[in-house]
């Protein structure tokens, strides 16, 4: 049973999804960075009223949807990013294997060929 958990959890699959959500953690973090530090106060720049423009205030609450505008701006460049750096490149590489193109396995080094010659005549024996 533990075995079956182990090789579950050391599946290419898995292992791939903890390092995509590692890095695009790693990104969204680096994206927000830049829209706060570039997008933010040019939002409010627009807005009027400095870095905190683009909202209003009734009865003493503070309605900011310039820091929702700022959200939307993060959210499409982050979708962008992943669109255009991985599934593009992804679909490209699925319609080149459907159409055969695939570039052809390396050759086996002269060394791995011959130590699996010498594991093969072991077993052999």
């Amino acid at each position: 049973m533990i075995q079956g958990f182990k090789d579950f959890l050391f599946r290419g699959n898995i292992v791939d999804l903890a390092v995509a959500v590692v890095i695009g953690t790693a990104f969204a973090a680096l994206v927000k960075s830049f829209t706060d530090s570039f997008v933010s106060p040019l939002i409010g720049l627009i807005g009027g009223g400095g870095p905190t423009g683009m909202s209003w205030i009734v009865d003493d609450q503070i309605f900011t949807f310039g820091a929702f505008i700022t959200a939307i701006i993060t959210f499409v460049l982050t979708a962008a990013v992943v669109y255009f750096v991985i599934m593009v490149p992804l679909k490209a590489l699925q319609a080149r294997r459907a159409a055969g193109e695939e570039p052809e396995p390396e050759d086996v080094p002269e060394d791995i060929a011959l130590l699996r010659e010498i594991r093969d005549s072991l077993k052999a024996r």
